[in-house]
């Protein structure tokens, strides 16, 4: 059941500014807001149409989609970082690292209501917004942004769960309000038609009124993620070559792609825009950074990078010192990290320096980077590997490891070469929320997460638990996933 009161879903009274977008206040309109339209009279006003999709990219930094359960089921389940923190602290974490999680895990639960809720605001706009009366091309962009993170959403929802319900519209009959899970073939197909129809509408640029909102080369790139994970190669080289010819490139540095002063520059493609606002700490509330930061310094110390992945890193790679803060360690930003913090290891991508004002707590200044200019080249890569174009997976390949001070690889057999490309994406988008899901469609999840410890159970854990409070207000309409 994916249900949310009448206001939740209209969120109204969002703000856009310069440098991003902030996001809704939280609270439920179960009265009046003074100063605002009641919500049934909201769609009215190209204003109001203007609102509801700035909702849509406030709810991405909310706590359920950006925090705890997304980095528990992407990053801690993975053999790329461990649950770290205090031994003590949010022992349900455990269950990540651990595979020992069971369907009335409330983890599982926030993920997925986290996700309907972004579903249930893109088709309030998608079903309101067409009926007012506004520019038309400020309202089919409007319809595109919201397909785009409907999309977005449902990609994170089919990777975890597998079937789930598909709701395109806001429900209104007690039927619509649970429904039955619809097979991923068609989620996926949904999907793929949602930024497919984005794309040919989207801009690829914005003014600076207007920086993080889905542009097309954003639509396209995730497109060609969603044929990757349905290994429609000539598909994702199709896309990628689309989104090659948009002008992004790689940042000279790597280091520099995670630093404030680098957010949405030449490579990045989607970022989940924070920025806090003196007095009102309540418009900004991506705890995405602080839920990671050094323990007792900067964060709660939460998702640490784990031993495997350091050993991942070939030597002279300069990906290591920028993706992992060790214990004791001066950052180039000259913070000195405390050498008695818990955890050997933090994730140096969600690193905050301490100049940055932290008037409203740590790192909230700090973007969630979504989608970027080098996973494009390493789709690329791997797709053209499989359609035996080795040149041309080289290529694109090398660009990647060049810019993190290795030497390209000058042959390789398919094979040998479609591991390459996978230990690539390993180290280069690392703690960035793809690597347990990466796994699990290489085929590889259950060998490689039994050999770093995990109690992976094959033909299980591939998927998560459906959340048991979900099929119990479904009356049952909800089925369980095998082995749960």
């Amino acid at each position: 059941m994916i249900r949310t009161k009448k206001g939740k879903a209209l969120a109204l009274g969002c703000m856009l500014a310069l440098s991003g977008l902030y996001s809704c206040k939280e609270d439920f309109l179960d009265v009046d807001p003074q100063g605002e339209p009641k919500a049934e009279n909201f769609f009215v006003t190209p204003e109001h149409a203007v609102q509801s999709v700035n909702a849509i990219y406030g709810n991405l930094r909310e706590w359920k989609v950006a925090a705890f359960a997304n980095l528990a089921m992407t990053n801690i389940a993975s053999d790329n970082a461990d649950k770290g923190s205090d031994p003590g602290d949010a022992t349900f974490m455990n269950d990540f690292d651990n595979f020992t999680f069971t369907s009335t895990q409330f983890i599982l639960a926030d993920y997925w209501a986290g996700q309907y809720q972004g579903i249930n605001l893109t088709n309030q706009a998608l079903s309101n917004i067409p009926k007012i009366e506004m520019d038309q091309n400020l309202q089919n962009r409007l319809l595109a942004e919201a397909k785009f993170v409907r999309a977005y959403h449902y990609f994170n929802l089919v990777r975890a769960y597998g079937d789930v319900p598909l709701l395109l519209n806001p429900p209104t009959t007690g039927e619509e309000l649970n429904p039955v899970r619809a097979p991923k073939e068609e989620v996926y197909q949904q999907i793929i038609k949602d930024l497919t129809e984005a794309s040919q509408v989207l801009p690829a640029s914005y003014d600076a009124m207007n920086i993080g909102r889905a542009t097309k080369g954003a639509a396209l790139t995730l497109l060609a993620k969603v044929q990757l994970y349905q290994k429609n190669w000539t598909e994702v080289m199709n896309l990628t070559g689309q989104v090659m010819s948009l002008g992004y490139g790689l940042t000279p540095k790597y280091n520099d792609i995670f630093r404030i002063s680098g957010e949405n520059n030449m490579e990045s493609i989607f970022e989940v825009q924070a920025l806090t606002v003196p007095g009102n700490c309540g418009a900004s509330n991506l705890q995405w950074s602080e839920v990671q930061g050094v323990r007792g310094q900067f964060g709660w110390g939460f998702a640490v990078p784990s031993e495997d992945l350091v050993n991942a890193y070939e030597p002279g790679d300069e990906r290591l010192d920028a993706t992992i803060l060790f214990r004791g360690e001066t950052t180039p930003e000259g913070d000195k990290i405390n050498e008695n913090a818990p955890n050997p290891r933090y994730n140096q991508k969600a690193y905050v320096p301490s100049f940055v004002s932290r008037d409203c707590g740590y790192g909230k200044d700090q973007n969630m980077r979504i989608l970027r200019y080098a996973e494009v080249l390493l789709m690329r890569a791997e797709a053209a590997n499989e359609l035996n174009q080795n040149a041309e997976a080289l290529k694109n390949l090398n660009l990647v490891r060049v810019r993190a001070g290795l030497g390209p690889i000058e042959s390789a057999t398919q094979q040998a070469l479609r591991e390459i490309i996978w230990h690539e994406r390993r180290v280069e988008l690392a703690l960035e929320g793809d690597r347990f899901y990466d796994l699990v469609r290489q085929g590889r999840a259950a060998e490689v997460l039994k050999a770093a410890g995990k109690q992976f159970t094959a033909g299980k854990n591939e998927l998560y638990a459906i959340p048991q409070t979900q099929i119990d207000l479904s009356g049952g309409r909800l089925t369980q996933n095998p082995g749960y």
